[in-house]
C-alpha cells in the first residue's frame, strides 16, 4: 500500500496568481491565527473548500457556525492573511524539497482513522509511507511509561513483534521506555511501525532515538522545524489513539501521558488493553485502575487479537537450534517460570536450565523478574 506524494503547481511566484491551490489554501487556514482545527473545517464545510473560504466576504464569514468576531477580523486582515500565505508556500516549499508528503483533511490520502477525533488535525506531515488506516485501521497503539521496568520492556518487546508478525502496524510515541522498545521489536519482526511525535518530523526527541525513527513511519500535526514542547504531547496522545484500533497500556502511573491515551481511545470508541504489573509498583498503578475500570486484561497477542476478532498470531518463526532449546523458546510466547517450561516442555529441570542459559548466550531469552522472556 502507498501513500500519496505531494505534486502540484509551481507556487512561489514573485507575485502569485489568485489563490487556486486547496492544499494552499488548507494550509494557509492552517497557519491563520484564531483558527483551530474545528474551525477549519467548518470553514471548509460550509462554503464547499478552503479556496472558497479564504475569498468570502466578511458578512459571509460572519454566518459561518462557531466561528467568533476575533476569527473574522484574522480572516479579514489584509496583512495577516499575506502572512500565512507566504508562510504556507514556504512550508510547501520545504516538505517538497525534503521528501515530506503533506496530507489535508478533506483531500484524498487523509487518514479515515481520524474521523473518530472530535478535531482531526487540518494537515499532517507524514515522512515515509503512511499505510491505509480506514475508520478501524488494523493498527494499536502502544504506549507506557518512560521508566519501563526490565519486565515491563521485555514484555513490550514481545508484544509488538508478535503484533508486527500477525500483520498489525504498532503506533506508539517515539519516547524513551515502553515507546522505543514497541517501535523497535515491530520493525525488527519485519513489520510497520508509526511514530506520532511531539514535535516537527525532523525534530527528532529523545535525539537518541535518531537511527530508530529512520527505520519508522513518522507523522506530526506540527510544522517543519517545530520543537517538542509540553502541550504538543497530550495532541500527540489523541492521534496515537485515533490511528490504533485499540491502545495498549503497559506500564504507567495513575496521573501520566499514557492514561490521557487511554482516555483518547475511549472517547474515539476505541478498546483500551491494560498489562497487569506488580502489585505496589507505581508503574503499575495505572493498567491496574485501567482494568478495575473495564479494559481488557492482556498478557499475549493473542488477547488483543482475539478481542479484535483478528484471528491468531502466527508462531515466531524458530531459528536452527538443536531440540531441547526449540522446545523452550517455543513456550516462551509469554513469560514464563522454570516450573512453567519444565511443565510445556516436559524436559527434566537441569535440560531446561541449560537450554535457557545457551538461549541466553545467543541473546534470544532474558530472565526478568524471575520469569524468563522472550528478547
Amino acid at each position: 500500500m502507498t501513500g500519496p506524494s505531494v505534486n502540484g503547481p509551481t507556487l512561489f511566484d514573485a507575485a502569485p496568481p489568485p489563490l487556486t491551490d486547496e492544499r494552499l489554501a488548507l494550509l494557509t487556514l492552517r497557519f491563520t491565527t484564531q483558527l483551530g482545527p474545528r474551525r477549519i473545517e467548518g470553514l471548509r464545510r460550509h462554503f464547499g473548500s478552503a479556496v472558497a473560504a479564504l475569498q468570502a466576504p466578511g458578512r459571509a464569514l460572519r454566518e459561518v457556525p462557531g466561528l467568533d468576531t476575533r476569527s473574522v477580523a484574522a480572516l479579514g486582515d489584509a496583512r495577516a492573511q499575506a502572512q500565512a500565505h507566504t508562510r504556507a508556500q514556504t512550508e510547501l516549499a520545504r516538505t517538497q524539497a525534503e521528501g515530506v508528503t503533506l496530507l489535508f483533511r478533506g483531500l484524498p490520502g487523509y487518514p479515515a482513522a481520524l474521523n473518530a477525533l472530535g478535531d482531526p488535525p487540518p494537515a499532517l506531515w507524514v515522512r515515509g509511507t503512511l499505510p491505509e488506516l480506514p475508520e478501524v485501521p488494523r493498527a494499536i497503539g502502544m504506549v507506557g511509561t518512560r521508566a519501563a521496568s526490565p519486565h515491563g520492556a521485555a514484555f513490550t518487546r514481545m508484544l509488538a513483534a508478535d503484533l508486527a508478525r500477525a500483520g498489525v502496524v504498532v503506533v506508539s510515541g517515539l519516547a524513551r521506555g515502553i515507546d522505543t522498545a514497541a517501535h523497535g521489536a515491530a520493525v525488527e519482526a519485519g513489520g510497520l511501525s508509526i511514530a506520532v511525535l511531539g514535535s516537527a518530523i525532523d525534530v527528532i526527541y529523545p535525539s537518541e532515538n535518531r537511527a530508530l525513527a529512520e527505520r519508522l513511519i513518522l507523522v506530526s500535526e506540527s510544522p517543519l522545524g517545530t520543537r517538542p514542547a509540553q502541550h504538543l504531547f497530550p495532541e500527540r496522545n489523541r492521534l496515537i489513539a485515533a490511528l490504533s484500533a485499540g491502545t495498549v497500556v503497559v506500564e504507567g502511573e495513575r496521573r501520566s501521558g499514557s492514561l490521557i491515551t487511554a482516555t483518547h481511545a475511549l472517547e474515539c470508541g476505541r478498546t483500551v488493553f491494560a498489562v497487569p504489573g506488580r502489585a505496589g509498583d507505581p508503574r503499575a498503578a495505572g493498567p491496574h485502575q485501567l482494568l478495575r475500570d473495564g479494559a481488557v486484561l492482556t498478557e499475549s497477542a493473542a488477547d488483543v487479537l482475539t478481542e479484535l476478532g483478528w484471528g491468531a498470531a502466527p508462531p515466531a518463526p524458530l531459528p536452527d537450534l538443536p531440540p531441547e532449546q526449540a522446545r523452550v523458546l517455543a513456550a516462551l510466547h509469554e513469560p514464563r517460570t522454570l516450573d512453567d517450561l519444565q511443565t510445556l516442555t516436559g524436559l527434566p529441570l537441569p535440560e531446561v536450565q541449560t537450554a535457557l542459559v545457551l538461549l541466553q548466550l545467543l541473546g534470544l531469552t532474558e530472565e526478568v523478574g524471575g520469569r524468563w522472556v522472550r528478547r
